[in-house]
C-alpha cells in the first residue's frame, strides 16, 4: 500500500528548534495534540467515504490532501471539518488536569479556527460563504480573507511563527495559482460525473462561474439551457 503519510520540511526545522531551546517536551505535547485533532478529521473522511490522498503533518496542524470531487456536499465537508475540533475538545477533557496541555490545547483551537488557508477556519468560512455565493466568488473571497489575515499576523516578532507564516503564504500564493483550474474541473465534473442535486437554481445568462455547490442549474439568456447543454456548448464543442 502506497504511503499517504508525509512529514512537511518545517515540522523537523521547528522540531530542531525546540531541542535547541529546551522545549523539546512541549513541542512533542503539542504534536500529540494535532495527531488527535487529524485523527477526527480522518474519522470523518471514513464516514463520508471520502479517499485519502495524503496526510502531511506541518509544526502547527495536519493537511489532509483528498483525491474526490470539488462537487463533494457541503454537509459533508462540514461532517469532515467540524470532527477535528470536537476530536481536539475530547483530547482536552482528558487530559484537563495538565496545564500544559490544556494551554497548548485552547492555542491550537483558535490559531486553527482562523480564517486562514488552510487552516480550519478557512474551511468553514468557505462552506459558509458556498450556501450563499458561487463556487468562483467563495473561493476568490476565501483567499482575499486569508490574506488579509495573515497580513495581521505579520507583526509578531517569534521565529517560528515567522516560520509558519512563510508556509501559509506559499499556500495561498498556489491557491490563487490554480483558482481558475479549480473552476473548471468543479465546472466539467458536472457533466462528466452526470451528479444530481435536488435544488434548482436558475441563473441569468450564460456564465458558468456563477454555478454554486448542492445546486442543479438552469441557465436563461432568451430561452433555456440545462447545465449539462451548456457545459458542452462551452467545453466540448
Amino acid at each position: 500500500m502506497k504511503n499517504i503519510f508525509k512529514i512537511h520540511p518545517i515540522f523537523y526545522i521547528v522540531a530542531i528548534i525546540s531541542i535547541f531551546s529546551g522545549l523539546f517536551k512541549n513541542f512533542i505535547l503539542f504534536t500529540s495534540i494535532i495527531l488527535f485533532h487529524e485523527l477526527g478529521h480522518i474519522i470523518g473522511a471514513l464516514i463520508m467515504r471520502w479517499k485519502i490522498k495524503k496526510i502531511i503533518l506541518l509544526p502547527f496542524g495536519g493537511l489532509i490532501i483528498f483525491d474526490e470531487l470539488l462537487n463533494r456536499r457541503l454537509i459533508e465537508e462540514f461532517v469532515i471539518l467540524i470532527l477535528g475540533p470536537l476530536f481536539q475538545i475530547l483530547f482536552y477533557f482528558i487530559f484537563k488536569d495538565n496545564i500544559l496541555i490544556k494551554e497548548y490545547n485552547y492555542n491550537l483551537l483558535l490559531f486553527n479556527m482562523l480564517p486562514i488557508i488552510p487552516l480550519d477556519g478557512s474551511k468553514l468560512l468557505n462552506i459558509i460563504l458556498n450556501k450563499i455565493l458561487s463556487f468562483s466568488t467563495s473561493h476568490i473571497l476565501s483567499i482575499v480573507i486569508s490574506c488579509i489575515t495573515i497580513i495581521f499576523m505579520i507583526s509578531n516578532r517569534e521565529l517560528i511563527i515567522y516560520l509558519i507564516l512563510l508556509f501559509l503564504i506559499i499556500k495561498n500564493i498556489k491557491e490563487l495559482k490554480y483558482h481558475n483550474y479549480l473552476v473548471n474541473k468543479f465546472i466539467l465534473e458536472r457533466y462528466l460525473y452526470k451528479i444530481k442535486f435536488k435544488k434548482i437554481k436558475i441563473i441569468k445568462g450564460l456564465n458558468l462561474k456563477k454555478m454554486k455547490k448542492d445546486h442543479k442549474h438552469i441557465f436563461y439568456n432568451n430561452k433555456y439551457f440545462l447545465e449539462e447543454e451548456l457545459i458542452k456548448l462551452k467545453y466540448l464543442i
